[in-house]
């Protein structure tokens, strides 16, 4: 005998609707008065978007509101520490040392850093954000990419070289072009001798 899960796809979306539409003004007011406009429209939308997800674990009834309560109180908890690690993002990157290649003027300000982070693929942008943005370990960045931790060791390790050539790059933009750096040459006397061999 084979089992289903869960209703049909037809009941699924009628569920779902009379789910919103019950209680879509009580999550919206829920999210106003604990966050700023947007960041409640944002946990609004993520609140109904699990709800989809995971229609079959919504009880059924009044206890459906309180699900939905519950669930907007950790999307709201989530949006609050990820703003607290992008505050906190800026100070690590103008404190910690930067890759040799981008030594110069430029290497104490955040802004080529995100620069050079825009243009990298979105997997190397995804995975610097991981272990930077939001501080996980590569045991929890695996989980979240799905893939193994020296997987995510090696993303890490090559999107990280990526990160110092862009970084480069921008720095290298700032000087003006056709004209290298100028470097201090030691000065030598001439010599007399003709007749020593020349090196």
């Amino acid at each position: 005998m084979t089992r289903t899960e869960g209703p049909p796809p037809d009941d699924r979306v009628e569920r779902f609707r009379a789910l919103y539409d019950a209680n879509h003004a009580d999550i919206v007011g829920y999210c106003r008065r604990r966050a700023d406009a947007d960041l409640a429209s944002d946990a609004v939308s993520e609140v109904f978007l699990t709800a989809w997800r995971r229609l079959d674990d919504v009880p059924l009834g009044s206890d459906a509101r309180l699900w939905l309560f519950t669930t907007a109180r950790h999307v709201l908890a989530n949006a609050r520490r990820s703003e607290q690690r992008r505050d906190r993002l800026h100070l690590r990157l103008v404190s910690e040392p930067m890759p040799a290649a981008v030594d110069g003027p430029d290497a104490s300000s955040v802004e080529p850093v995100l620069r050079a982070l825009a243009t990298l693929s979105d997997d190397d942008q995804e995975v610097l954000r991981l272990v930077t943005w939001e501080s996980l370990a590569h045991a929890e960045v695996a989980t979240v990419l799905g893939c193994s931790v020296n997987a995510v060791a090696i993303r890490v390790h090559r999107a990280r070289a990526r990160l110092a050539a862009a970084l480069a790059d921008e720095n290298s933009e700032v000087r003006p072009k056709g004209r290298a750096p100028i470097r201090h040459v030691p000065h030598v006397a001439p010599t007399t001798n003709e007749s020593e061999p020349r090196p």
